[in-house]
């Protein structure tokens, strides 16, 4: 969705540390902006957008009249933000859902704030009369963040890694950007000089464990079968928040075709009066995914894309595929060239800026044909989780960075 970059405790001039933040400009092509702290001359916050809710007030940092203390910048989407709003009786200023941050933080604490986030996201938040710094990420790592901290009070983040390229640091050590934990987050604190301490880290949700938001519009039976169809329905309704054209990927699989599906359903009960556009890539004519990609399209009534590339066309753009899924890991590569293709289609020839997918269900459901081989349904229960907790290395990493890289918003649809 957007990028965002934040340094705390430079040692030089802040305006010299930002040449790095241009380097996920590709994350937020509608606007950017860059922002010095008031009283803190070493902290800047920056942040490129790609506006998807809220296009006249949801420019970051974000700021609001009653609690002018808190900055705040987040890339992700929170589909809670009004039953949660409405639950607690908070005064909105803005139709943004990332608002919501603010006033959860303001009332209980970081902790309470990320416990009740139903969404994916990453965020920094900076609480300039108790001079502390959080950072946090979603339990499944949908949304990327990286850091670099040092022994001599420095502190910067970002989107991804390269954000983090040539900054200044004043440190004796090397520098390591590393990735945020998902489903963590941390807290810093700004000493009298700027300088920034480590305070704690805290994990505020692992998968598998029930969330502490409210799902109120699910109701649970004592059917499993009916219990995972009304969640599947709930998690697409929750996902069509965007103000931007809505369309989905589709392999003709069971998850994209289910995904697809659902999307189409439910964008006529919202009144979306637009076709929704579903995109589909392949090699050849005969590709197993173009073929039944088209027949699903055709049942569904959708305005259907199919993309092709050769051999050629994925050795030429390999370089561009490895520099933004920022990885050298052979298996996500090569599943990302395909999606890299489809990404720049849909943003050179569509007007369709968030597309829906499914991920995660041969994970959840032990999918895997290896699965048959499990020893215990304990063991397969243990491989499962793995694979959960994973997927922000692999699946979720090529999906968001791909279409970051192309300036669309991807949304995974997790079961």
């Amino acid at each position: 969705m957007c990028g965002i970059w934040c340094i705390f405790g430079s040692t030089v001039d802040t305006h010299q540390q930002i040449p790095g933040c241009f380097n996920i400009a590709h994350r937020g092509p509608d606007c950017f902006r860059f922002e010095n702290v008031n009283h803190y001359s070493r902290c800047v916050f920056g942040f490129h957008r790609l506006a998807i809710v809220d296009d006249i007030y949801g420019m970051q940092p974000m700021r609001l009249h009653a609690l002018p203390h808190i900055w705040m910048t987040y890339n992700g989407e929170i589909y809670n933000f009004r039953e949660t709003q409405k639950k607690f009786g908070y005064n909105f200023e803005t139709s943004c859902d990332g608002e919501i941050l603010i006033h959860l933080y303001n009332d209980k604490g970081a902790r309470f704030m990320c416990e009740q986030l139903y969404g994916v996201f990453a965020f920094v938040l900076f609480d300039t009369k108790e001079r502390k710094v959080f950072i946090g990420r979603d339990t499944f790592g949908v949304r990327p963040s990286f850091r670099i901290f040092t022994d001599c009070g420095f502190l910067a983040v970002s989107s991804e890694a390269k954000g983090l390229k040539g900054v200044t640091v004043a440190s004796k050590t090397p520098l390591k950007i590393e990735p945020l934990d998902p489903g963590t987050y941390e807290e810093y604190k700004l000493d009298e000089n700027e300088k920034v301490e480590f305070v704690k880290r805290e994990r505020f949700h692992a998968i598998g464990a029930f969330p502490k938001y409210d799902i109120n519009n699910v109701k649970v039976t004592d059917d499993v079968l009916t219990n995972i169809r009304s969640y599947l329905i709930n998690a697409v309704q929750m996902r069509l928040m965007s103000h931007r054209r809505i369309g989905c990927m589709l392999s003709g699989g069971l998850d994209s075709s289910l995904i697809a599906a659902i999307t189409v359903q439910e964008a006529r009960k919202r009144g979306i009066t637009y076709p929704i556009q579903t995109f589909s890539i392949g090699m050849d004519e005969q590709s197993p995914d173009l073929l039944a990609a088209r027949k699903v399209a055709d049942h569904l009534g959708t305005e259907h894309h199919e993309i092709r590339f050769s051999a050629e066309d994925a050795i030429s753009h390999l370089r561009n595929v490895i520099k933004a899924l920022e990885s050298y890991d052979i298996t996500t590569i090569r599943a990302s060239i395909g999606m890299y293709f489809v990404s720049k289609y849909i943003q050179e020839k569509t007007d369709t800026v968030v597309v829906l997918s499914g991920e995660g269900a041969d994970e959840v459901c032990q999918g895997y044909i290896y699965f048959y081989r499990q020893p215990t349904p304990e063991e397969g229960d243990k491989e499962s989780h793995r694979l959960c907790n994973d997927l922000h290395y692999f699946d979720v990493l090529r999906k968001k960075k791909e279409k970051k890289e192309t300036e669309i918003n991807h949304i995974c649809i997790l079961v």
